[in-house]
């Protein structure tokens, strides 16, 4: 699949007052930095970058960022946003080598009914909505499947018992929740009613 192009603006001044003119034309400030390289200040428009990042990568897609007329093989590795409109007020683009590994964090996302979990009353819960993953950019996951189907109420998915596709490798503690069931007090008393009651009934008289 081909990259997604996007064109930065560089020669911006920094400092607030700058950013805020920056925004007000729709653009939004921020930088690109890699190894190798001294940082760029930059600033793109907020609709072109709407339209590169608008496939099923999101985040984690792979951008030609094009700057002075270079272009740089980039990702956002960061974005700020405003406390309360939650726009995107700054950008972080990291350049990247196509064969060197990063870390990135890729979404969870649940798949399946975890049909014993419902009928006790519970619900199946992501612990997590990403997970951190080190790998080339050429084998990066869109997102990280996980199936439910066959979840009970005493079940908790770990970090160490995701399946993740070839050449990549979680990061962090092996034992992190990732996938866990909640249940209800009135679910767990109406899935206890039954067998209290039969523990409950006198023998037959024989």
């Amino acid at each position: 699949m081909a990259n997604a192009a996007l064109t930065a603006e560089t020669g911006r001044s920094t400092g607030s007052a700058s950013s805020r003119r920056l925004r007000a034309e729709d653009k939004i400030p921020g930088v690109l930095y890699g190894h190798g390289m001294s940082p760029i200040s930059v600033a793109v428009a907020r609709r072109e970058l709407r339209v590169a990042l608008s496939g099923a990568a999101g985040t984690n897609t792979i951008i030609d960022l094009k700057v002075d007329g270079k272009v740089y093989p980039a990702i956002v590795k960061e974005m700020q946003r405003h406390p309360v409109r939650r726009t995107v007020s700054h950008i972080d683009f990291q350049q990247i080598s196509m064969n060197e590994e990063i870390v990135v964090s890729v979404p969870v996302n649940l798949t399946g009914t975890a049909k014993a979990v419902v009928s006790e009353g519970g619900l199946v819960d992501a612990a997590v909505d990403s997970i951190e993953v080190r790998t080339t950019p050429g084998n990066m996951p869109n997102e990280i499947l996980i199936d439910i189907t066959n979840m009970t109420v005493h079940d908790i998915v770990r970090l160490a018992d995701v399946a993740l596709p070839k050449g990549v490798v979680a990061v962090g503690d092996p034992d992190m929740p990732v996938v866990t069931v909640l249940t209800t007090r009135a679910g767990t008393e109406a899935a206890a009613a039954p067998a209290e009651a039969a523990a409950g009934e006198a023998p037959a008289a024989s």
